[in-house]
């Protein structure tokens, strides 16, 4: 249907040194304690440090431009994706507790959401976004897939107000918006699919849902986090592909990056003094990639 797409050559950034791997240690994820780190949910702060969720062992790297790590908080929790507020305040979407916040200076996490309205308990939030004013929209996925179709995508508004704005999605995982707001990407894993949410003026419901992208690959694969530049192309993370695509706002494939370190390429932001290089999260090496795209990322709430 389409010209194959550019392929591009990432260069290894950094990588979680062994110091900092748990390996032999049991989490949530491995009783066998052979997962170590896995990393996912890359953002950047208002200072343009990049920061990175490991998602077995509850810990948020920092990582500096040299690409050495640190440990700049630590809870006891399943942090998923993160997204930063514009107060400096780390949000994660925790598989296991809910919507979490932490200050970086404090270190205390603070569950800010851990059911819906009606006392309804989360199945699992796995990524985030914040708007312009400060609204948060994130994906519960928990274990839905073709056979549970009933994954959300929940907005929590600045004021506190919870709105359900779909309810009926096989396994939500990343989401961006578009430089307008009145539209989400939604990556729905198990359906390897990127559904295309317009917003209503207001952001509090949607209109008629699309399919935008429809991908292929095993079936425990799929397209994982995402990013989107000025010109409004989507980066997307093929999870178990081995992967990254950036598809055009019409859906054609640009440029494909082979991570080679690893199958599991599972997010990616924007980054640098330019926001042109696009820093990619491999999870199954503890990996991060780096790879120089031609258009700026678009500039996020943590920045303003």
């Amino acid at each position: 249907m389409f010209s194959p797409p550019q392929e591009l050559t990432p260069t290894e950034f950094a990588r979680v040194p062994d110091a900092l791997r748990r390996t032999g240690e049991p989490s949530w994820m491995s009783a066998s304690g052979r997962v170590g780190t896995f990393l996912e949910g890359p953002a950047f702060d208002r200072a343009g440090l990049l920061h990175v969720v490991d998602l077995p062992f509850g810990r948020i790297f920092r990582v500096s431009a040299k690409g050495q790590f640190e440990i700049a908080a630590e809870y006891e929790g399943a942090p998923n994706g993160l997204a930063i507020h514009a107060d400096g305040s780390f949000y994660l979407a925790d598989r296991l507790k809910g919507i979490v916040r932490i200050e970086p200076d404090r270190g205390h996490a603070e569950v800010v959401l851990e059911a819906l309205p009606g006392g309804v308990p989360l199945k699992g939030p796995n990524d985030l976004v914040f708007d312009r004013d400060g609204n948060l929209y994130f994906t519960d996925q928990g274990q839905t897939g073709l056979q549970d179709p009933t994954g959300r995508l929940v907005r929590l508004g600045a004021d506190g107000t919870v709105t359900v704005l779909l309810d009926n999605i096989p396994s939500p995982n990343g989401l961006v918006l578009d430089e307008a707001e009145r539209t989400i990407y939604l990556a729905v894993t198990r359906a390897n699919a990127i559904w295309h949410v317009p917003l209503t003026r207001d952001r509090t419901s949607v209109g008629r849902v699309g399919l935008f992208i429809q991908l292929s690959g095993g079936p425990e694969g799929g397209p994982d986090g995402m990013a989107m530049d000025s010109a409004g192309n989507l980066a997307i993370a093929h999870a178990r592909f081995g992967s990254l695509w950036l598809f055009s706002p019409l859906g054609e494939p640009i440029y494909r990056v082979r991570a080679g370190c690893g199958p599991l390429v599972t997010n990616a932001a924007f980054g640098g003094a330019d926001r042109r290089t696009l820093f990619i999260t491999e999870s199954q090496s503890g990996t991060i990639l780096t790879v120089s795209l031609p258009q700026p990322g678009l500039s996020l709430y943590s920045h303003q």
